[in-house]
């Protein structure tokens, strides 16, 4: 028997039941778009399931940030010594140690630590260090008509809301923010964070060392005891005495009222320090953003 003809390409040619030849088996066109690949992390995880993983001309993800850029947008240096935090296996992508350089995260909604300590990568929440002068008061309206917060925040796009209070003769370090969660653990008295305040007071003659342990084993007051963590003297002339306390409770005039109980009328008060943020040599009335590493670390201290 004759073999039956081959075509050009070497394969038989298919016939029909009637003994005509059948069309060629059909193959992807050169323009046919591949199947879309998922982006995963390093332990083979799906990171964006929209996301292509390989940009038209073979390149990286189109979509994302490489995490070095968003590590050095947050304050952490070069773009290089970053890359070497990555290296050492300081930094983790939701919850796993990043393994690759060229990863690429999308910072609204992936979670990053350095060093354990959680970065507020998302660009629409805003916080905010405010230096409150004296003779404003605590609230972005006030009905009698005085200074309030609202020409400070307005300095911002996004709505800001204070966090907290300082007494209109108090001034010094107030945060606004418009993180609802970093702002309600803040306040909430479980979290315990700690607050610092330089008080000034007349003080003729010797400085009445008493008062410093007095204060630090605690007060009466009509709405409770009250105790500072730490209390120390910075400065007395013999006429003047200033000292720096430090407490993590927060109700009202509570530092004013600590001292009245003892005889002694502050002249001035200001806060210096809430948690680990501190107001430096913020003038009166000025204010800044809190800094990658600053947000870390108070998100830290409340569990975020």
């Amino acid at each position: 028997m004759v073999p039956a003809p081959r075509s050009s390409s070497g394969a038989s040619a298919s016939r029909s039941s009637s003994g005509q030849q059948g069309p060629a088996k059909r193959r992807r066109s050169a323009f046919t778009p591949p199947r879309q690949v998922r982006l995963r992390d390093s332990e083979g995880e799906r990171v964006r399931p929209s996301a292509p993983a390989e940009t038209a001309d073979g390149g990286a993800p189109a979509e994302g940030e490489r995490l070095q850029k968003v590590l050095a947008r947050a304050g952490f240096g070069s773009r290089r010594a970053c890359e070497a935090i990555i290296a050492q296996g300081r930094v983790s992508v939701d919850g796993r140690v990043a393994q690759e350089q060229g990863i690429r995260i999308d910072p609204a909604v992936q979670v990053v630590h350095v060093d354990g300590r959680r970065l507020q990568l998302d660009d629409a929440k805003l916080t905010v260090v405010l230096h409150k002068p004296r003779h404003v008061v605590s609230a972005m309206h006030d009905p009698e008509g005085r200074r309030d917060l609202t020409e400070f925040a307005e300095r911002y796009p996004s709505r800001l809301y204070h966090v907290g209070r300082l007494d209109y003769e108090t001034e010094g370090l107030l945060l606004l923010t418009n993180d609802g969660e970093l702002a309600h653990r803040l306040t909430h008295p479980s979290f315990e964070i700690e607050k610092t305040y330089i008080c000034r007071f007349d003080a003729p003659g010797a400085f009445p060392r008493v008062l410093l342990k007095t204060l630090r084993e605690g007060v009466e007051l009509e709405d409770g005891p009250a105790r500072a963590d730490r209390a120390r003297l910075i400065a007395h002339d013999g006429r003047e005495a200033v000292v720096e306390v430090t407490l993590h409770e927060g109700r009202n005039r509570i530092v004013r009222r600590m001292f009245t109980s003892q005889g002694h009328e502050l002249t001035s008060l200001m806060r210096t320090r809430i948690g680990p943020v501190l107001l430096g040599d913020l003038g009166a009335g000025e204010t800044r953003e809190l800094s990658g590493r600053e947000l870390g670390t108070l998100m830290a201290e409340v569990g975020l």
